[in-house]
């Protein structure tokens, strides 16, 4: 009898294998979104040392390859002009695999913390801002497609994980990230192309969950052993494990660019080190994904308490996040000040996300498809003089204004004593915007809205609030 079972169960191993198919990596499947005008990376695995053969509908051309000693075989296929015509990409290695409704057009990452994450839909308690008319709207949108990688947690690099692509509709589009789809949104809407986005992110996450066992190794303090990592009780902290489970998988992907919203869990956590930190997880994403340098455009953390309004860590965060987009290139930082109401104080996921997308595609737009006529950058400080008790300071990129012209809110000056004062401000078309204060006549230091929360009022012609900044006066 056992001499039987074995010998069907030799059978049946036989069939199996005899039966196998292509095994792919499981963001190449129906209903991807391929960048389009690219040689891009298709992908999976076969029997060792077997042949595979990967053809294209758009293309007459056949590309073969071989899988190596671990079964990986892969790719590079070139695709067609973005469009919304229906691709479909056959893949044999004797027996033939399809996947179907594939679309050629625009892929971005959509990377961070709970920021990003956050769906249409919200989460519990936390609202996304006109739910309902995203939905109405969605059917006319599903040239937007998503694929949400599972968060997970790994000591070890992953190369694939468990995810499909989904075509944007009522049924489907509350479960994207909300922040990631009004970018995609936009850009379909006005480049008339289809736009794939891939969701890489985990709430709480800090970027020393992103970078590498290299690069922490090699540019940070971090204890990298599994029991050191494994003992930090808030998961979501953890280093290294989340970009090693989450990330890792869509490195091979072909993709047009990054966004990116996440910080406030490096609040108080190695914060003057940010910008130096963020600058090499920008590096190490656009090394493995071998298409360049892509761009990168990432959000300013919106104000929130962290259980002390009127304290400066997030400010400083803040700042390292402005340092960073100074030194990374072809990159931009969206500011965000706006992007939270005065209710909102302690409510870490603030329920404006259309405006923090759509302010992500302005910036794409302009300078990574070269679309005229949008103001897409925040004012940000220039230079800053003294006439006699007044303080001018000068913006850059006010597009050619700032307002309100009276009545400003969110600059304080100090005078020798170090002590801020609120400042009365208003806007001069020559000298910029003058401040003054009764209890300051010696002003020697200027700050805007560098607290944890404080909202401030002053915005360029495109109604794109200022960014926080401090500066001494020299």
């Amino acid at each position: 009898m056992r001499k039987h079972i074995f010998i069907l169960s030799l059978a049946c191993v036989a069939t199996l294998c005899a039966n196998a198919k292509v095994r792919l990596h499981h963001l190449i499947s129906d209903n991807m979104v391929v960048q389009s005008n690219s040689d891009v990376r298709l992908w999976g695995w076969a029997a060792p040392g077997k042949k595979v053969r990967v053809t294209t509908s758009w293309s007459n051309q056949t590309y073969n390859c071989q899988s190596g000693k671990d079964g990986a075989w892969e790719v590079r296929v070139h695709t067609p002009k973005a469009g919304y015509t229906p691709l479909t990409i056959k893949f044999s290695d004797g027996e033939e695999t399809t996947i179907s409704n594939v679309l050629s057009g625009e892929v971005w990452v959509c990377a961070g913390q709970s920021n990003m994450e956050m769906p249409v839909h919200g989460f519990d308690g936390c609202p996304v801002e006109g739910y309902n008319k995203v939905v109405v709207d969605a059917r006319s949108h599903s040239g937007v497609r998503y694929a949400k990688i599972p968060a997970t947690m790994s000591m070890k690099p992953q190369q694939d994980a468990n995810v499909k692509w989904q075509v944007v509709s009522p049924e489907t589009v509350g479960n994207t990230s909300a922040t990631g789809y009004f970018f995609g949104r936009m850009l379909e809407q006005t480049l008339g192309v289809p736009v794939g986005l891939i969701e890489a992110n985990k709430g709480g996450s800090r970027v020393e969950s992103w970078l590498d066992y290299d690069n922490l190794k090699k540019s940070t303090d971090e204890k990298l052993d599994s029991t050191s990592i494994y003992s930090v009780k808030t998961d979501y902290y953890r280093q290294l494990v989340w970009g090693n489970g989450t990330f890792s998988p869509i490195q091979k992907y072909t993709v047009k660019g990054i966004i990116y919203y996440q910080g406030c869990s490096n609040v108080g956590y190695h914060t003057d080190d940010y910008a130096r930190r963020l600058g090499i997880l920008v590096e190490q994403w656009r090394k493995a994904f071998g298409c360049g340098e892509i761009p990168f455009y990432f959000v300013e953390i919106a104000p929130y308490w962290y259980n002390n309004a009127n304290g400066t860590d997030a400010a400083l965060l803040r700042e390292q996040q402005y340092i960073a987009s100074t030194k990374i290139k072809n990159c931009g930082l969206i500011g965000n000040n706006d992007g939270a109401y005065k209710w909102e104080m302690k409510q870490i996921h603030p329920s404006q996300k259309r405006k923090v997308g759509e302010r992500l595609a302005f910036y794409a737009l302009s300078e990574t498809y070269g679309i005229k006529g949008l103001i897409y950058k925040n004012p940000s400080l220039d230079n800053i003089t003294v006439n006699g008790s007044d303080v001018c300071v000068k913006l850059r990129n006010t597009d050619h204004g700032i307002y309100p012209l009276y009545g400003i809110e969110g600059f304080e000056i100090a005078g020798t004593d170090g002590k801020f004062h609120p400042a009365a401000a208003r806007y001069d078309w020559h000298d910029g915007i003058i401040l003054s204060s009764p209890n300051v006549h010696k002003p020697v230091e200027v700050r805007y809205c560098f607290k944890n929360f404080q909202l401030g009022t002053a915005r360029n012609q495109g109604g794109l609030p200022l960014l926080p900044f401090r500066a001494k006066i020299k």
